[in-house]
């Protein structure tokens, strides 16, 4: 009878034992399922105000390329309004791959918060100011700033995820950088145009 007790005592120990371990798996996968949920909210998130972001400043790109009143100028603000675009409509694809319905309430958001960008203080309310060049070519060139960051972020997401195109993020950033190094050529020309007297250019350049 002793040994039959053990028995039955071995083979209780051992079936809750098995039960601890399969409810603390069960615990792990479902705390597991719970971050990857709130990872995903939070990706969605963050690609949607990108993509709101990217809204507004098309809108701005393309406003300022029809206002330049500097024939090269408006050509270079012009073809990069139109890679702005581009590079937009891939982020959409992205976030479709990703399974991230765009969010058209953000997008309606970016583009409204571009035109009330109009009313800013820059000297002049109905028309253009002088400082109108300095301050959007600034406002582009953080924006494209800004994508280049949200590339990169999901550049080091795709060492973990097949659905993010890394050659493609690559081309990205590559063309967000010089789009940026084309914005502080035209941000320096308007702020030596815009703020910079006649005499303190003479003296540089003599």
């Amino acid at each position: 009878m002793t040994k039959f007790e053990d028995s039955w005592r071995d083979l209780g120990e051992s079936v809750g034992r098995e039960m601890h371990a399969e409810a603390d798996g069960a615990n792990r996968t479902g705390t597991s399922a719970a971050d990857d949920a709130e990872k995903t909210r939070l990706l969605a998130i963050y690609l949607n105000d990108h993509y709101a972001g990217a809204t507004g400043g098309l809108e701005l790109f393309r406003r300022t390329a029809q206002a330049s009143t500097d024939a090269a100028g408006g050509t270079a603000l012009a073809d990069l309004a139109q890679q702005v675009e581009e590079d937009r409509d891939a982020l959409a694809r992205i976030m479709t791959d990703l399974g991230v319905p765009t969010s058209q309430s953000k997008a309606a958001m970016g583009w409204l918060a571009e035109k009330a960008g109009r009313l800013k203080p820059n000297g002049h309310i109905l028309t253009r100011s002088p400082l109108s060049d300095l301050l959007e070519t600034e406002s582009m060139l953080l924006g494209v700033l800004g994508k280049a960051a949200c590339w990169r972020t999901l550049r080091i997401l795709a060492e973990s995820d097949d659905r993010l195109p890394a050659d493609h993020l690559d081309t990205l950033l590559e063309r967000a950088e010089q789009q940026s190094a084309t914005l502080e050529e035209l941000r320096s020309a308007a702020a030596s145009r815009t703020l910079s007297s006649e005499d303190h250019k003479l003296a540089r350049h003599p």
